[in-house]
């Protein structure tokens, strides 16, 4: 895709309007992205962190994020380095407990024109169920259970817990994750991404 119809596709999608109506605070799609990229992240949706400064990954979650792949942010916000493209691409709203889950609108419209442009994309990581249930066939069940089969879909797909705070006691009791599955992503980004 040339450069030109990519920024035009770009701006498409920041000014997708199509789940407006179920949007508590309104649409601002958060992404970043380039052809030239080399690894790709699919988490969740916004959060209201995210939604209110427009930065995706620009919370908590983003801090345990980078230390996952030791980046400092200069790299990790450089689109030609690192494409950001979540499940819903605007914030969905607050739950009962939590966050909404993200609109799903936005993956069965925009993935299948967007990720085909990014042809540099070594890895993709999937940040949380949402994501995993959209790419990865033939699961298991459980979250825990993905992850740990993380090789069966490695290097293309890498099936990630959510970095949320919330999530810390899940790391505790699967210390394996940080001791095996973090070292494998950091070492394939630091050799894939110019460092």
């Amino acid at each position: 895709m040339a450069t030109q119809q990519f920024s035009n596709l770009l701006d498409r999608v920041r000014a997708c309007t199509i789940c407006q109506d179920h949007l508590s605070h309104g649409v601002r799609p958060i992404i970043q992205a380039s052809p030239k990229a080399k690894l790709l992240i699919i988490g969740q949706a916004p959060g209201l962190r995210v939604h209110e400064s427009g930065i995706p990954w620009n919370d908590p979650s983003g801090e345990r994020l980078r230390r996952w792949l030791n980046l400092p942010s200069e790299i990790f916000y450089n689109e030609t380095q690192i494409a950001i493209v979540p499940m819903g691409l605007c914030y969905p709203g607050k739950g009962k407990s939590g966050d909404l889950p993200p609109r799903p609108e936005c993956a069965s419209l925009w993935h299948p024109q967007l990720l085909p442009a990014l042809p540099n994309v070594g890895m993709t990581l999937l940040i949380g169920q949402y994501a995993q249930n959209y790419y990865l066939s033939d699961k298991p069940k459980t979250l825990t259970e993905t992850v740990k089969q993380w090789q069966t879909w490695a290097p293309r797909y890498l099936p990630l817990p959510h970095p949320s705070p919330r999530n810390t006691l899940w790391l505790k009791r699967n210390p394996w994750f940080e001791d095996e599955v973090v070292p494998y992503i950091r070492d394939y980004v630091h050799q894939h991404l110019k460092l």
